[in-house]
């Protein structure tokens, strides 16, 4: 049974911070691929940052730079660190994970993980 619960979002200004959370609760047995996607209103999904098998991460260039992701695996835990956020940045953020070959081709994958959780809004005012 894989569950993803995602928590943390919210409203905060432009130029403030906020950090997400994600509870994962996967298969023991499995090389996972986990990350962050969102979707703004009217746009599509978007793949914002994941870290892969083997714990490296990576970023789309929207957030790069602005965003940092970190997993702890002791704690089962996921984060997205969001600094200098921008309206731009006002979306549903989902946590998503995969452990199919699929998975390892990039962070722009993310929004089709075979797992997502049920998402956490976040809201960037000017």
């Amino acid at each position: 049974q894989v569950n993803l619960v995602e928590s943390g979002g919210g409203s905060v200004q432009a130029g403030g911070s906020l950090r997400l959370s994600c509870v994962a609760s996967l298969r023991t047995r499995g090389n996972y691929c986990i990350g962050w996607f969102r979707q703004g209103p009217g746009k599509e999904r978007e793949g914002v940052a994941v870290v892969d098998a083997n714990g490296s991460p990576s970023y789309a260039d929207s957030v790069k730079g602005r965003f940092t992701i970190s997993r702890d695996d002791g704690k089962k835990m996921l984060f997205l660190q969001m600094n200098s956020v921008k309206p731009e940045d006002t979306a549903m953020y989902y946590c998503a994970a995969d452990d199919t070959t699929f998975a390892s081709g990039g962070f722009y994958r993310v929004p089709f993980y075979m797992y997502r959780g049920q998402g956490t809004q976040v809201t960037v005012s000017s």
